[in-house]
């Protein structure tokens, strides 16, 4: 191996390493508990060399975020891979969504900048990652309304519909300003995409 792909090899065990770390902080100790510093001791380096790898902490948010995506995304398609019906399809997604936010907390939350004190946090919105999940369900809408001859809805408005019950409901749980029940809340939420699956008939 060449002295060039030894440090290249290396740059990338140190920025593993830092990202590796930031993730164990976060686990441990939440997102308001992430720092460069914090990160720079626990790895033993200087401060320069994580920002060497990450001009700032908010683009080591950025990474987790785009982590997120992926995972959320293989869930979703995992989950509508195994029904060939749209609208199977479409609660399929709505569980597999649900599911994701309660078992990834701290993906959720970055993924959507959920109770992270961070002034200048990268906006995710264009995110190839993000844009992969929304996909999986304007093509289960589209399917539905095509075989239902719906030319008078726009699947854009309703693909973000979709997400914004299901995140609605998932933020005002996960940030604890909801008094209801985790079961009374999913109950809600399977109501209101089965209601949304109606109106696309």
């Amino acid at each position: 191996m060449g002295i060039s792909e030894r440090r290249l090899r290396q740059k990338e065990e140190v920025r593993s390493s830092i990202l590796a770390t930031a993730w164990q902080i976060v686990k441990e100790e939440g997102w308001q508990a992430l720092s460069i510093r914090k990160i720079a001791d626990a790895i033993e380096y200087s401060v320069p060399v994580v920002y060497d790898h990450f001009v700032n902490k908010e683009c080591i948010l950025l990474e987790f975020a785009r982590e997120g995506f992926c995972l959320l995304a293989r869930k979703m398609q995992q989950a509508k891979g195994k029904h060939a019906d749209p609208a199977q399809q479409l609660k399929a997604m709505a569980d597999a969504y649900w599911n994701f936010a309660f078992k990834n907390k701290e993906y959720y939350q970055v993924m959507f900048n959920l109770g992270i004190p961070c002034s200048e946090a990268d906006d995710c919105s264009c995110l190839p990652e993000k844009i992969s999940f929304r996909s999986l369900v304007s093509d289960s809408i589209t399917t539905i309304l095509v075989k239902n001859k719906r030319t008078d809805i726009s699947v854009c408005m309703k693909s973000h519909t979709f997400w914004s019950v299901i995140h609605g409901l998932i933020s005002i749980k996960m940030m604890r300003t909801s008094d209801v029940s985790d079961d009374l809340n999913k109950m809600v939420m399977d109501d209101a995409i089965e209601g949304f699956i109606k109106n696309l008939a």
